[in-house]
């Protein structure tokens, strides 16, 4: 066992030893890389190494978190100490403590292949940023950069509890980015494009990723804005999984017990059209999300959240299911210092059958979206306002660059209108086909 370990299960005993009824441990412990260029010459170069530990203590139904880096071993007494001290002057929370050890089987951590021992040095990650960056700048129309990136990241997360759990798994990234100006003074775009993997044998080679950034850029040049009024809208990928994002903050199971979800009411109840269904999928092999277990040593469920239209289940941690009388489905994130929360793994749509083309095919006058820009989404209300941009749709073909207009529907009335292609990609943490609706408000000219 190594160090770190030892460490982890020495603070639950100490915890357990000075009164704690129950108590969990966690430990991230990451190294990060990150250079970037500009015009051909080494912007930013960085290298962290950071490794956190927090301790959550329960003392009947009070409960406290704390967390440090400081990692010696003399450092444990001092910090159950403090952990003690603070949850006897909490007040009670009916809700909380540790939830009962998982009786699914345990999935090895190695299946799930996560974890690449393949790291580049730093020259040669500096040459992938250029070699990104060069390939943007070489699209005609392009007359600046802002930087071409190249990242690595390395986690390592071990979790023990006073029920006897103890695991540990890593995970590792690879990323590579480009971002570049068309046009020249106050015509210029900016546009980007990007990926990152777990392996970094499935990382996009560097030319196509900056050659795609610097299209993305040319083809923006030279907007207009669209007229104000009521068209069917075209949600490319890269911007399609917001709205599944949206949709997995109303099913979250904090804010289900709240009431602050606009869906708060709609379980079971046809949501969206009986063809969508809506999945999040923490064992998918190589996915940027995938956990063998949760912040609560609970091994996560396969979740569909949307089945054949209707709403099949909450995103729950153990405190947002025991206050809506429900069992945990495994769901719970945190960071050394909070408590845990209920969030999705691997989000996604599943397919349609229909390419992105036909899916457009019939649409006489409307928009494809490429970008969106802020946001103005109530979870309560479900009231849905975004200013966007994209391309106007000409008899089913993509036609000039629009910008500055702004998005408006509610979030209901999207989800019941959902059409789905058939290009999903899984590039993401949430991932989503191209998506069209066939109403929205557009406030433009």
């Amino acid at each position: 066992m190594t160090q770190n370990q030892n460490f982890i299960k020495d603070l639950i005993h100490q915890a357990k030893k000075a009164g704690a009824s129950s108590a969990d441990a966690v430990m991230l412990a990451s190294t990060s890389v990150g250079v970037q260029v500009r015009n051909g010459q080494p912007e930013e170069l960085e290298r962290s190494e950071t490794k956190t530990v927090g301790l959550r203590v329960f003392i009947d139904k009070r409960s406290a978190t704390i967390s440090t880096t400081d990692l010696h071993k003399d450092n444990i007494e001092k910090l159950v100490e403090q952990a003690i001290s603070m949850a006897k002057i909490l007040p009670e929370d009916p809700f909380s403590g540790l939830p009962e050890p998982s009786s699914k089987p345990c999935i090895d951590p190695k299946e799930l292949d996560l974890y690449d021992a393949s790291e580049r040095s730093t020259q040669e990650m500096l040459e992938q940023a250029k070699q990104t960056e060069a390939a943007a700048l070489e699209v005609q129309g392009v007359t600046n950069s802002m930087g071409g990136s190249c990242g690595y990241g390395k986690t390592e997360m071990i979790l023990a509890n006073s029920h006897d759990f103890f695991g540990t798994y890593a995970r590792t990234s690879h990323s590579l980015s480009a971002c570049v100006l068309a046009g020249t003074g106050t015509e210029m775009q900016r546009d980007y494009d990007y990926h990152s993997t777990v392996h970094l044998n499935d990382l996009e080679n560097a030319k196509v990723i900056g050659r795609s950034a610097g299209e993305k850029a040319v083809a923006k040049l030279n907007p207009t804005k669209p007229k104000t009024g009521i068209l069917p809208i075209i949600f490319d990928p890269r911007v399609a999984n917001s709205i599944l994002g949206h949709l997995a903050g109303a099913l979250n199971g904090y804010a289900i017990a709240r009431g602050t979800s606009f869906l708060k009411n709609d379980m079971g109840n046809l949501i969206f059209p009986e063809n969508i269904t809506i999945i999040d999928q923490p064992y998918l092999v190589k996915g940027l999300a995938s956990r063998p277990f949760d912040v609560e040593g609970l091994y996560p469920e396969e979740l569909k959240l949307v089945d054949q239209g209707k709403i099949a289940n909450w995103l729950l941690d153990s405190r947002t299911a025991s206050q809506l009388g429900l069992v945990s489905n495994g769901h719970a994130t945190r960071g050394p210092s909070s408590p845990p929360s209920p969030t999705t793994t691997n989000l996604y749509m599943k397919a349609g059958t229909q390419t992105p083309i036909k899916l457009m095919a019939d649409i006489k006058e409307g928009i494809y979206i490429t970008e969106m820009i802020g946001s103005s989404v109530n979870m309560v209300t479900g009231d849905y306002s975004r200013g966007a941009s994209g391309f106007m749709i000409r008899d089913g073909q993509l036609a000039e660059p629009v910008m500055e207009f702004t998005l408006a529907s509610t979030l209901r009335e999207m989800f019941s209108q959902l059409h789905v292609a058939n290009d999903l990609k899984f590039r993401y943490n949430t991932n989503s086909p191209t998506l069209r609706i066939d109403a929205m408000s557009v406030a433009g000219n």
